[in-house]
């Protein structure tokens, strides 16, 4: 078995794991999060004694963007309903410039001034916030990744939308169908620097690589709009003059795939050049109804926000410390184990498509 198949058949493992798995978008209504701190663990937890969450713990934010995405305000209201739920206060700092990683060090900077309890952030770049959040956690604030990680070392726990190849299949299976399975593609990312980004886009060359029926697949090449609005959509018109016989664009980022629908929407490649990637229902709905886009995919913000709270909280209150292997409740009282390197997984990804998206609503 090759490397590649090793993979899926261990993502495909994961997936059947109830453990770990939360259904993204469910739109089901949750316990009340005290409600979910179990008391009597089963024989399956043991190994995971879990205290009493605190009351009166400072759970401070930091997105990626503040101010300018959809995407982020949802998963900050998640993050503010959990934490206030479970008797904490909820802050939020940041910068409205999604590449301003010194903005993000400086708040950062300023939170462990204020001595806050735990510091969840998006982070703009793997390597520009280590010095801060390593200094954070010297003072006893735990630190939590969500949506963009850090290297593990510069925080406690990685709260990850999915696993990436789960992630990142459906996405170019999608296409490759959409095309035909032949012809030039490109991807349309956020900032060059985006540490999910990058490893989502190192998955999806893997699949293009590997994945014989995807042979006569090309990508020509990967164009960074840095999460802009303005930007990514003159991104895409470059990309449809210089490369004229461009069949489909893949962008990973919600800016993007907005940007680039709103493009092709108004163009003569309407329903010519595909356009697939991750994105919000409420910002893509127009473009699935009105035929420039099949599908896209993205998981629960809302939820997302929720579990990066959860485990900034659990982590606050001495639940656990971020190694291997250690679990707690959240949420509607699912247990979710961390995995390697601390990273624990929010679940699969929804599939928007004409037939489902009106049943969302972020």
């Amino acid at each position: 078995m090759n490397n590649f198949m090793a993979r899926r058949t261990v993502s495909a493992l994961v997936v059947i794991i109830p453990l770990t798995i939360l259904t993204a978008a469910c739109g089901s209504e949750n316990k009340d999060p005290e409600s979910a701190v179990p008391t009597n663990p089963t024989t399956a937890e043991r190994g995971y004694p879990l205290d009493p969450i605190k009351k009166g713990l400072t759970i401070a934010f930091v997105p990626k963007q503040l101010g300018k995405s959809l995407y982020f305000a949802a998963a900050s209201e998640g993050g503010r309903e959990v934490v206030e739920k479970l008797g904490s206060t909820f802050k939020q700092v940041g910068t409205s410039d999604s590449t301003d990683t010194a903005g993000q060090v400086k708040y950062i900077n300023q939170l462990t001034d204020e001595g806050v309890d735990a510091i969840v952030v998006s982070a703009q770049d793997p390597d520009a916030l280590c010095g801060a959040l390593k200094h954070a956690m010297d003072k006893g604030i735990r630190v939590v990744t969500y949506d963009s990680d850090t290297r593990p070392e510069c925080r406690n726990a990685f709260v990850s939308p999915a696993d990436p190849d789960q992630l990142t299949f459906p996405l170019i299976h999608s296409l490759a169908q959409q095309i035909d399975y032949k012809g030039d593609i490109a991807i349309l990312s956020a900032a060059k620097s985006a540490t999910n980004q990058n490893n989502w886009i190192k998955y999806m060359k893997e699949d293009l690589k590997h994945d014989p029926s995807y042979a006569d697949i090309k990508l020509i090449t990967v164009a960074y709009g840095d999460d802009n609005a303005d930007k990514s959509y003159r991104l895409t018109g470059s990309l449809l003059k210089k490369y004229p016989n461009l069949k489909a664009i893949i962008a990973p980022t919600s800016v993007g795939i907005n940007a680039a629908a709103q493009y092709l929407s108004q163009s003569p490649f309407k329903g010519k050049v595909k356009l697939t990637g991750l994105g919000t229902p409420n910002t893509m709905r127009e473009y699935v109804k009105d035929g420039t886009v099949e599908s896209f995919e993205l998981w629960d913000p809302t939820e997302l926000g929720k579990l990066a709270a959860w485990t900034a909280e659990s982590l606050a209150s001495g639940q656990i410390t971020g190694r291997d292997g250690q679990g707690f409740r959240a949420m509607d009282g699912q247990l979710f184990v961390l995995g390697t390197n601390g990273v624990t997984n929010l679940g699969d990804p929804t599939v928007f498509t004409i037939k489902n998206i009106d049943k969302y609503n972020f």
